[in-house]
């Protein structure tokens, strides 16, 4: 039951345009017992002052509904959305480098249509 529950869990939430801060997570079910070693997701917004935002938002959003969540690092993202175009690089000063590798996976199966690249430098 929680397998299913974490897959109505988007694997990606991301502005549509613009240069934006975002945090890489790691969800869990919070059930007791569970096993499960979860999932990263993907969480960016220009909204954001501080990548802690984004984290405290998307917690405040998932654990209501039996989610543990875990801040795995973060960065920046390019989205050129007329150009088809991702770029991942940068770093949070709170929780360090996100993996971009695994950013970067994430968002080409979300965009599989868009030339998406990753560079850790950059802030």
């Amino acid at each position: 039951m929680a397998a299913a529950a974490l897959q109505r869990v988007a694997d990606v939430e991301i502005d549509d345009g613009g240069v934006f801060k975002y945090v890489l997570l790691r969800v869990r079910p919070r059930a007791r017992g569970a096993s499960e070693p979860g999932k990263e997701v993907v969480r960016g917004h220009g909204w954001a002052e501080y990548h802690a935002d984004i984290y405290d938002r998307a917690a405040a959003e998932l654990e209501p509904q039996g989610f543990d969540c875990e801040c795995l690092g973060g960065g920046r993202i390019s989205h050129q959305s007329q150009e088809k175009k991702i770029h991942v690089y940068g770093y949070s000063v709170g929780f360090g480098r996100a993996n971009h590798s695994v950013t970067t996976e994430k968002l080409k199966a979300k965009y599989p249509d868009y030339e998406i690249t990753w560079a850790d430098e950059g802030y």
